[in-house]
């Protein structure tokens, strides 16, 4: 049953803000999201520009899994790694960009349910996606220093250890991040100046004192950013500095070249998420943690295959294997 609508102005527009009650009488909010922009022209461009993304995204990702699956010569770590990150990246991305998109065309509120689903999904995707990326750091890091002992180090049995580890460890975070934050209550106008449902923006809509939850939310970020990114890190610099000791200048220039590309989109994904969750509620500033947002859910899982692996030489091989398979069977 929908309790009268309550007006609220904001700044000069007239916004809408409905409550279902529910069986037991409690209300229920439902948030306004107010995505990226309200220029009508800018909605437009941005719509193009981020469906174009969502597909890339769908397309290099599912391309990447298929030929992982079904091609015997990508049946190695790295691919296993890779196959995981893709299947992670479609799904962190179909969390976000559609109900994106649905914003840019129409105003859209989002239930008291679904925000929390969302924001749940988003921290369990992107969480995992954080320890995942410092466990392929430390897959590359063996390739290179220890490749006589690869095989042996990086079995079969490590590896899914090691990704039902990155699984795990996104889902518990996750679980008390969302739980954290949930618990506050929450009053002023319902109104999210975001374009999804995400942690630092309930925080500021918060009535009670948010610094435990702060405290939950950086030590989780902490476990889940901060050590992968710095364990990357250290990964990456053993990797350069055996790269340089390489005789062959093509050879040096070829593995500096693939380094360079990982670094570029780790370093984004890192710093942008590392920015949003590790500074207190009251240094945020809306509308370019909005644009930072951007940098590490919608960029990430769009740049990820082309950097990771369709410039791959074995991966290009498995496309083009997949794609006569397909056209000629």
């Amino acid at each position: 049953m929908f309790l009268p609508e309550v007006f609220l102005h904001f700044p000069t527009v007239v916004i809408k803000v409905h409550t279902i009650k529910m069986n037991n009488g409690s209300l229920t909010p439902e948030f306004l999201l107010l995505g990226l922009t309200d220029d009508p022209d800018l909605k437009i461009i941005l719509f193009v520009l981020f469906l174009v993304m969502y597909i890339l995204t769908l397309i290099g990702n599912s391309i990447l899994i298929t030929a992982w699956i079904r091609d015997p010569c990508l049946q190695t770590p790295m691919y296993f790694f890779l196959g995981n990150l893709s299947f992670l990246d479609i799904c962190f991305s179909s969390a976000i960009v559609p109900y994106m998109l649905a914003q840019l065309l129409v105003r859209r509120t989002i239930s008291f349910n679904m925000c929390a689903a969302q924001m749940y999904l988003c921290l369990f995707l992107g969480g995992t996606e954080c320890v995942l990326l410092g466990v392929m750091a430390y897959d590359r890091y063996v390739a290179i220093i220890y490749p006589l002992r690869y095989t042996v180090i990086m079995s079969m049995s490590v590896c899914i250890t090691l990704a039902s580890c990155c699984w795990l460890s996104g889902s518990v975070m996750s679980l008390l991040d969302t739980f954290y934050t949930l618990q506050l209550p929450l009053c002023g106008s319902k109104i999210i100046n975001h374009f999804f449902c995400e942690v630092p923006s309930l925080l500021k809509m918060a009535c009670a004192d948010v610094f435990a939850t702060e405290m939950v939310i950086f030590s989780a970020a902490i476990f889940i950013l901060l050590i992968p990114s710095v364990f990357t890190a250290i990964s990456y610099t053993q990797i350069i500095i055996t790269i340089v000791r390489i005789r062959s200048s093509e050879a040096r220039l070829k593995a500096f070249s693939t380094c360079a590309s990982h670094l570029i989109v780790v370093t984004i994904f890192y710093s942008t998420a590392i920015s949003m969750y590790m500074r207190p509620t009251s240094k945020t500033f809306e509308n370019q943690d909005k644009m930072l947002s951007v940098f590490y859910t919608v960029t990430p899982p769009m740049m990820n295959p082309m950097i990771y692996s369709l410039r791959n030489k074995n991966v290009k091989m498995a496309v083009q294997k997949l794609i006569r398979r397909q056209l000629f069977q």
